[in-house]
C-alpha cells in the first residue's frame, strides 16, 4: 500500500512537472513589458510569468518577516510568573458575572 501511495505521488508530480513544461512551451513569443519613463524590457512570456510570480513570494515574505519575528520573540521569551497568593493577601473577589469554578461530581461514571 506504501508504494502504491509513493508511486501516486511521483506520477502527480510528473504531472504537475510537464503540465509546466508543456505551459512554458507553449509562451515562447517575445512580451514587452512597458515600465515607467518610456523603459521596457522584451523576454519570451514564460520569464515574465516567472518573475512575477517570484517577485509576489519575495513581498509575501518580506511582508511577513515582522510577523515571524514577533511570534519567535514572544515564543522565547519566558512565561510570566503566576501570581502567587499568602493569607495575608488574597485574589480579588468574583463579581456577579464571574461564576465560580465547577468542581468535579461526586460520583464517576467512566467517562
Amino acid at each position: 500500500m506504501n508504494k502504491l501511495i509513493w508511486l501516486l505521488k511521483w506520477l502527480l508530480k510528473a504531472a504537475i512537472f510537464f503540465t509546466l513544461f508543456a505551459f512554458a512551451l507553449n509562451n515562447q513569443q517575445d512580451t514587452t513589458v512597458h515600465f515607467f519613463f518610456g523603459n521596457q524590457w522584451q523576454a519570451p512570456q514564460v520569464l515574465v510569468v516567472l518573475t512575477a510570480f517570484a517577485a509576489g513570494v519575495a513581498v509575501g515574505v518580506v511582508g511577513m518577516v515582522p510577523w515571524w519575528w514577533r511570534q519567535r520573540r514572544l515564543a522565547s521569551a519566558p512565561a510570566p510568573a503566576a501570581p502567587t497568593w499568602t493569607a495575608t493577601t488574597s485574589p480579588a473577589p468574583l463579581g456577579p458575572s464571574v461564576a465560580a469554578p465547577a468542581t468535579a461530581p461526586a460520583y464517576a461514571d467512566g467517562i
